[in-house]
């Protein structure tokens, strides 16, 4: 069998093979996904003849660690893409693209890739399929009996793109490409071969859309900052509205690791209503991309990236509202104020004259400490170390309190903030002592 055979003289020839139809929209729209991928590894990309990518990675040899980790990586995120693809390395893109074709090598200096390129049949350049049973009759079976052919009777006998093609690829002419550019903004869509009955099964569609993701993100030279996950269901009579999943980020991010530990944290807790037929992601939110640390050191105990990392996974894991955050209020009385919001949402913060020393642990509710010798007692007895700070507020809600704070200190010399009633509490009561928190 050749390439290019009609159906019927391949099932004459093996009846029993399997037979696919294309689809070539389908097609177009995975090229250019893997296309978008790639342009995390270099901003200049563009597209061949016979579903061939093209790279220019002459500057982001170093940024990646050489071309065998470039190469490495690239293969990885054709994996992630759910992809095979044959990697080839050249001085030129044609003559990258020719050796893909035909094995995949890695070839650094212009001499080597000549050699390399002689040894190829002649039916590597597509140009020449409408006359290779004419070069066959002549003798002409490889890439270095072509050359040696009279240019002008190859003119006049073919298509003047053959030649071209063939002095790009060594290097003899100047390459002209059509540079992909991105859209403005990011939304793809992957349809399933197959329905999906659980959401975290959806992960590996989900990694083939946040590896474009990055790749148009690297492209835009953008960061996201909230991104929407949609899972389709059934349509038509029967459908079912789509399953969102809104990811909101602390920190904006233009890398995919972070992304897929919080995706796959919220679709292993994610119950489907029905089986799923296709995934949306859509960079709903983003900003130019953060300029690199010029610090030569780490900080100790992590950046403040690392840590808002750390809470967006603990609310991927743990759900919105099981991480909390303080956020103060414009009231003296401790227990009155401060109340605890989303960590993701946006704390209050107050400029307000300084206060006195607090306790980094308020207990729930204040205890009611005794007197001995005249002093309060907690384990021992406690001396107070500090001048009275006086707090005297609520009148307007019907929660008054009236109170002298001190900071006292035990015979273990922990700290500890107590308080004492005002003499002449409105009440009438005696006034008691109590404990209220704790220094660390």
């Amino acid at each position: 069998m050749r390439h290019g055979m009609r159906r019927g003289g391949v099932l004459a020839l093996l009846p029993q093979a399997p037979m696919h139809d294309r689809a070539p929209e389908r097609e177009a729209q995975t090229l250019f996904g893997a296309a978008t991928a790639l342009l995390q590894y270099t901003p200049q990309a563009s597209f061949s003849d016979d579903a061939t990518v093209l790279l220019d990675i002459g500057a982001s040899l170093r940024l990646f660690g050489g071309i065998r980790m470039l190469c490495q990586r690239v293969r990885c995120t054709m994996h992630r893409l759910g992809l095979t693809a044959i990697i080839s390395c050249a001085p030129t893109a044609a003559g990258a693209a020719l050796l893909a074709r035909h094995g995949g090598v890695r070839i650094m200096k212009k001499e080597r890739l000549h050699q390399c390129l002689d040894r190829l049949p002649v039916s590597a350049l597509l140009t020449v399929a409408p006359y290779l049973d004419w070069l066959e009759g002549i003798g002409c079976r490889t890439l270095s009996d072509l050359r040696r052919l009279p240019r002008a009777g190859l003119q006049r006998r073919g298509h003047t793109h053959m030649l071209d093609t063939l002095d790009c690829a060594y290097g003899n002419a100047p390459e002209l490409h059509a540079w992909i550019e991105m859209p403005p903004t990011f939304r793809q869509r992957i349809e399933l071969n197959e329905r999906i009955e659980h959401a975290d099964a959806a992960l590996h569609t989900v990694q083939a859309l946040l590896a474009q993701l990055c790749g148009w993100l690297s492209a835009r030279q953008l960061a996201v900052k909230q991104v929407h996950v949609q899972l389709e269901h059934e349509r038509g009579r029967q459908a079912v509205t789509p399953t969102a999943i809104q990811l909101a980020l602390a920190e904006s991010t233009w890398q995919d690791s972070h992304l897929i530990r919080l995706l796959k944290e919220r679709l292993a807790h994610l119950e489907i209503s029905a089986p799923i037929i296709a995934v949306v992601l859509e960079a709903a939110e983003t900003e130019p991309m953060a300029p690199a640390s010029d610090k030569l050191f780490p900080e100790p105990g992590g950046s403040p990236a690392d840590y808002k990392r750390l809470v967006e996974l603990l609310v991927a894991r743990l759900g919105a509202d099981k991480v909390l955050q303080a956020s103060p209020l414009a009231d003296y009385r401790p227990e009155q104020a401060n109340r605890w919001v989303p960590v993701m949402a946006t704390a209050t913060s107050l400029d307000h004259r300084p206060l006195p020393p607090r306790p980094t642990w308020l207990l729930e509710q204040p205890v009611v400490l005794p007197l001995r010798a005249h002093r309060p007692y907690y384990g021992a007895r406690l001396r107070p170390v500090s001048p009275p700070e006086r707090i005297e507020a609520g009148w307007w809600n019907g929660l008054l309190v009236t109170r002298d704070y001190y900071i006292a200190e035990g015979a273990n010399h922990c700290h500890y903030w107590i308080y004492r009633e005002r003499i002449g509490d409105v009440d009438g009561r005696e006034p008691h002592w109590y404990l209220h928190g704790l220094f660390g």
